[in-house]
């Protein structure tokens, strides 16, 4: 029997994400060149938890007094999904419940309604993104306009979506005080209407990723 050092185990983590992560940029870039060459939108996707719980960020004060956020000590959050496009287009949904198989398709049903045309669709590898209910919906005619395309491994940084989230929670929402899981969810929303009056901000998201504009 062979042991590793833990210095070992971490030296081959980090080569199986720089190799996923050549990989996938190589996978991505023959994806972007096939969605240009069909007039196809490229679409990124990603599903994140909002606590009630405020995430707190460094912000101004009077010299002396340091600023302080009193709220309960909880748990409870709120699930959401949301799509970012190349061209700066934001799409959100929010509930209550975890994310699924059946509530990802409809999130897919809304954005083949906005978006005209093919549509190429990025996503990460999580279960409910390649389940029987996806399959599915792919075969009952929405394989016409939609492909998807699984993220590697080890690469959330290729995900610009991870980005407009970061963005969400620690600008729009950063030391945001909820008083419950509805006034989360208007918060939320607002913070989401005022992104999508920020199409830079999202572009960025998609440079700082690599991907060309």
């Amino acid at each position: 029997m062979w042991l590793e050092s833990t210095a070992a185990d971490h030296a081959g983590h980090a080569a199986r994400r720089g190799q996923d992560h050549r990989v996938g940029r190589r996978a991505l870039a023959r994806a972007q060149k096939r969605a240009d060459e069909e007039g196809a939108t490229i679409v990124w996707v990603d599903e994140s938890g909002v606590y009630l719980l405020p995430l707190a960020v460094r912000t101004w004060a009077p010299r002396g007094q340091t600023p302080l956020l009193r709220v309960p000590l909880t748990r409870d959050h709120l699930s959401a999904i949301s799509a970012i496009t190349l061209d700066g287009r934001l799409f959100l949904q929010v509930r209550k419940d975890n994310y699924d198989g059946e509530a990802v398709v409809r999130f897919l049903r809304v954005l083949l309604r906005k978006l005209s045309g093919k549509v190429l669709l990025i996503w990460d590898g999580s279960p409910i993104h390649h389940g029987q209910v996806v399959n599915e919906f792919l075969s009952a005619g929405a394989a016409k306009r939609l492909q998807l395309e699984q993220l590697p491994g080890y690469a959330p940084d290729l995900n610009p979506d991870e980005g407009i989230w970061n963005y969400l929670k620690r600008v729009e929402l950063g030391n945001v005080c909820a008083t419950n899981l509805a006034d989360l969810r208007h918060r939320l929303r607002r913070a989401a209407v005022r992104v999508r009056h920020k199409p830079d901000v999202i572009r960025a998201c998609s440079r700082q990723c690599g991907y060309l504009l």
